[in-house]
């Protein structure tokens, strides 16, 4: 197991997500409304964040639980870019990109979950 969050491979590729969707939708790339871009960063950037703070909590009950949290966050990303594709705001070459990126990171998730159950994680330890 990790000895830190920035180890995990989901931690990567959410925080790598993150840094994408931010260029996307900041840089001028596309032309969201507000409110669409302000929840695209804030889903993108709870995924990353509920996997670290998860990892720090100090076991495997609640780091489970941020998890899930994160997976839900994933698929709130994932459901912002449908819409996004539905009203003309991105093309379907980028919708297949982040919509791949979003389920790669969901299904690493969903693996780490499966581990944790069966595993006496008892969360960051630092010597």
């Amino acid at each position: 197991m990790a000895k830190v969050f920035e180890e995990l491979e989901c931690w990567q590729l959410a925080a790598d997500l993150d840094a994408k969707v931010y260029d996307l939708v900041i840089n001028g790339k596309i032309n969201y409304s507000n409110s669409l871009k302000d929840q695209m960063l804030r889903s993108a950037g709870s995924i990353a964040d509920n996997i670290a703070e998860g990892f720090e909590r100090g076991g495997n009950k609640e780091f489970i639980q941020f998890l899930f949290i994160a997976k839900g966050s994933c698929g709130e990303l994932r459901s912002r870019f449908h819409r996004s594709k539905r009203r003309g705001l991105i093309d379907e070459k980028v919708f297949e990109k982040f919509f791949n990126e979003c389920r790669t990171v969901s299904v690493k998730l969903s693996n780490l979950i499966s581990y944790l159950k069966k595993s006496d994680f008892k969360g960051a330890k630092y010597t």
